[in-house]
């Protein structure tokens, strides 16, 4: 029996039973519901012209999120509000939003205009105090909205003037009190038009989902399963959702390891490892947009299995392990050993990744470590890598006692430069090291070349990051990062 999807849009529950498994909320929105205001630029959740804020019930708690319509199912709005552009003038009144982008000509066209203006509103609702955001806070939210007329300057001018204006507040009580009366005691399956759309509410819910559909397709945060069907336009019989099953949405320190839930998203799983790795702030704020961050999950960019994931590098580096839940328990291994070639992975008949468990500083790699990542892309923001580094060493009185370098964007896998970690180890960490390491990498690593950079960019970059990194952390004299990167004093 399918069950409806219900959701809360425009002050009252909407029911939704006929539509496909696989509409995007933004067909669902300017062909069903008639609400035009949200855009279609990309179709693959990189303009921001489509973006909304999801309201859902996280552990209890109300979580508001701007997310790209444009790639999100219809079936995952079950339980949840959605807020569009046409959500934010209270009649004749504009929103501060809107009036500080109207004061401050931050519309031109106008068709990027409602992302911009409901990726601010995601800022507004944050900033309860009131209180004039900082200009990375502002370039940070505004990372996944792409404008061809003002500039920019104009929108981030309206980013300060929205929080100068008499405040609108919002009423999240009497939201987060609808959404639980929207909430499902056991999971749900959703049917139309020949597909299905399974949504488990714990784990062992899943594992009997996974048992009985092995060739169901897993959707987490769908920043690349939207893409099947929006870009390759692929036919989704059977989908297995992740986004109800509480048990994957936990972040916990245990032994010595910070275990990190499958179903957590980018930005909160970055968030809690860079309050324990703060080397890692800068690949977190690089790390696609906010949208992206806020819908997608570590333990999708990790399913996923892409070569040029920028999470597996540096999770290589720290030695990560991953743990792996089926109809036999659960099993855990070495991040590293889980890829087996190119989107070829060790997942037994039935198993989907449960979480993610990453040494503490200092548990697993000594007294004293260096550990940095480093993302070479054509543009700061949002942009995939052409590679990725991550160097993780324990130096003891000035030798190396241990070595873990992993790169993304170099092989079919995210893979370890075992070459190059064993020019390193047992030396000093000096310069001729260093230059022995870099040498190795050359005989780590066969590069291919396409659009994004050619194998010899990508070895000449690979072997000047690992210079950086000795640059950063030698012992006599080491760089600080305003004398290396040109974006330090901006992303402080």
């Amino acid at each position: 029996m399918s069950t409806p999807i219900r959701f809360f849009y425009r002050g009252a529950v909407q029911e939704v039973s006929q539509v496909s498994p696989t509409q995007t909320v933004l067909q669902h929105l300017r062909e069903d519901l008639h609400c035009t205001g949200t855009k279609e630029g990309c179709a693959e959740g990189d303009c921001g012209a489509c973006t909304v804020v999801i309201g859902s019930l996280e552990n209890g708690q109300l979580e508001m999120k701007a997310v790209n319509a444009c790639i999100q199912f219809t079936p995952t709005l079950d339980g949840k509000a959605l807020f569009t552009v046409e959500d934010l003038a209270q009649g004749n009144r504009l929103h501060p939003v809107q009036q500080a982008l109207v004061e401050c000509h931050g519309s031109q066209c106008g068709f990027c205009t409602p992302g911009f203006a409901m990726s601010l509103w995601g800022m507004y609702l944050k900033n309860e105090g009131g209180a004039c955001p900082s200009r990375r806070e502002i370039d940070d939210t505004l990372s996944g909205n792409l404008c061809r007329c003002t500039g920019y300057r104009p929108i981030i001018d309206a980013a300060r003037r929205m929080t100068e204006l008499p405040r609108v507040d919002f009423d999240r009580a009497a939201l987060a009190n609808t959404l639980r009366g929207l909430q499902r005691e056991a999971g749900t399956v959703y049917s139309a038009q020949g597909q299905t759309f399974h949504a488990p509410r714990t784990v062992d819910e899943l594992v009997a989902a996974r048992a009985a559909h092995p060739q169901a397709v897993l959707l987490a945060g769908s920043t690349d399963v939207g893409l099947w069907v929006t870009k390759q336009m692929r036919e989704l019989t059977d989908i297995i959702w992740l986004g109800h099953v509480e048990e994957l949405k936990s972040v916990r320190e245990q032994d010595g390891m910070l275990e990190i839930g499958a179903g957590v998203s980018l930005n909160d799983a970055y968030a809690a490892i860079c309050a324990r790795y703060p080397e890692l702030a800068e690949l977190w704020q690089r790390f696609a947009s906010l949208p992206i961050r806020n819908a997608g999950t570590l333990g999708g960019n990790v399913a996923n299995g892409s070569p040029i994931g920028d999470s597996m590098p540096w999770l290589i580096a720290l030695g990560a392990a991953i743990v792996l839940r089926g109809p036999n328990g659960e099993r855990t291994l070495a991040l590293e050993d889980f890829y087996l070639g190119y989107q070829q992975k060790d997942l037994q008949q039935g198993e989907f990744v449960q979480a993610l468990r990453i040494p503490l500083p200092r548990a697993g790699l000594g007294p004293i470590v260096a550990f940095r990542t480093y993302k070479l892309a054509k543009r700061f923001d949002q942009d995939i890598s052409a590679v990725c580094a991550a160097f993780a060493l324990q130096i003891e009185a000035g030798i190396v006692q241990q070595a873990r370098i992993a790169f993304g964007g170099m092989a079919a896998t995210p893979k370890r430069a075992a070459l190059a970690e064993a020019a390193l180890r047992g030396r000093a960490w000096d310069e001729a090291a260093v230059k022995a390491a870099m040498a190795a990498l050359a005989q780590d690593y066969a590069p291919l070349t396409d659009m994004r950079a050619s194998n010899a960019y990508r070895m000449q970059g690979a072997q000047n990051l690992l210079r950086r990194f000795w640059l950063e952390t030698r012992t006599e004299n080491p760089l600080p990062a305003e004398a290396v990167n040109v974006f330090a004093q901006a992303s402080a």
